[in-house]
Formats: structure tokens, sequence, C-alpha cells
């Protein structure tokens, strides 16, 4: 039954090209400046690279992603690079498996990946030491625009929201997540991608014919972005 729309990383490969090609152009503009500036490790060019390059590691992150689960998870419909209505963010990947609509925002950090739960207070996400609990913010947004969407298609269809961490560059494995456990927070699972691939293969009360007429109207809905 696979089914795939859009290229896993395009959005983001854009992003990366578009940055990448204004800062050219700005520093070709005024070579001498962009030089002196460079030396002095004051460079604006040298801070715009360093989000561009973030830019780039997602896009790299998300075309792993995206072959990874067309070939570990047959019987799942999957969209990629979708745009959001109303918004210029987009989502990373969407499936449509036998248990469920799943919506995966892939994440690349070098790091351990851990969820502290405070006596009092509400929990955090942090990677690598540092502070990254606005990462779900992004995601509940995501959520709730395909609830939305399926809402008006079948309200009982259930609606599931995660993060993937895939391998830093230059590292074949150790995505940061625990082997041995699924981390949750605020009801999402962060999960790494053959732990994500096992959770999209369980079987489920969605039909083969139910998956295939969500998985269109989700096409309409979010095109490629």
């Amino acid at each position: 039954m696979q089914a795939s729309d859009g290229r896993a990383g395009s959005s983001a490969r854009r992003e990366y090209e578009r940055r990448r090609d204004r800062r050219q152009r700005e520093d070709a503009s005024q070579p001498r400046l962009a030089r002196i500036a460079h030396l002095a490790g004051r460079s604006p060019s040298t801070q715009r690279r360093a989000r561009g390059e973030s830019w780039l590691v997602g896009a790299e992150g998300e075309e792993f992603l995206g072959p990874y689960l067309e070939s570990r998870c047959p019987k799942v419909a999957l969209l990629h690079a979708c745009r959001m209505p109303k918004s210029r963010g987009d989502i990373d990947h969407i499936a449509v498996a036998p248990s469920g609509v799943y919506v995966i925002d892939t994440k690349r950090y070098r790091g351990k990946v851990e969820v502290r739960k405070p006596l009092f207070g509400h929990p955090a996400l942090r990677i690598a030491g540092r502070d990254r609990t606005k990462l779900l913010a992004g995601l509940a947004r995501q959520v709730a625009a395909v609830n939305d969407t399926i809402g008006h298609l079948d309200p009982v269809i259930p609606v599931h929201g995660c993060l993937c961490f895939v391998a830093p560059r230059g590292l074949l494995a150790d995505s940061g997540i625990p082997p041995v456990r699924t981390l949750t927070i605020n009801g999402y699972d962060l999960l790494y991608p053959r732990r994500l691939a096992k959770r999209l293969n369980r079987a489920g009360p969605l039909t083969t014919a139910q998956a295939h007429g969500l998985h269109a109207n989700l096409a309409r809905s979010f095109p490629p972005a």
C-alpha cells in the first residue's frame, strides 16, 4: 500500500540554499569589509553561515528518515515536507499507519536527550544539557492542524505526534535517545528511526481502503511545501 508524496527534506534544503545564496551575494557586494569582519571573528556572514548550516543539517536528517520509513514500512502511506495551511511552517512527515495518523518532526542534535520531570512545574526536554522544550510547541501546532483536518473526515481516528531523533553528522548511531525505553513528554513520544518504524508497523483498526482515503485527503490539505 506504499504511497508517498513530496520529497523528504526538500523544504529545509531550499531554505538552506536561499540563505546561502543571499549570504554569498552580500559578501560579494562588499568583499573587503566581509573579509576584515571575518578575520576579526565578528562577521555577520559567519553567523548567518552557522544558522544556514543548521537548515542543511535538518534537511539531511529528513532526507535520511523519509526513505528509511518508506523501505521499513511498506504498508504505511507517507507524506513528506508538507505545507501547513495558513502558515509559513511545514510538517516534516505525515504517516497514515494501521494504528492511526502520525505527525513526525525530525530532529538531529548531538548529545543526550532526556526528559526532566520536576516535583513542581512542567516537564522539560533537555538535549546535551540545554533546554529544548520549545521544540514541543512547534509539534503541537502541527498535530493540531492535522487533527483539525482528520476531525472533519473521521473524528475517531487517532492522531499521534512524535519527535524522531536521527544520528548526528559523522555518527552511524547514537541519536541520543535511550535504547531500551521510550521517553514521553506532554503526550508526545521521543523516538529514534528504528523504534518509529516499529511503531508505524503495528497492527491497528484502519483498513487499507481507509488509509488510502485518508492519505488522499491529507495530501490535498497538506500539499508539498
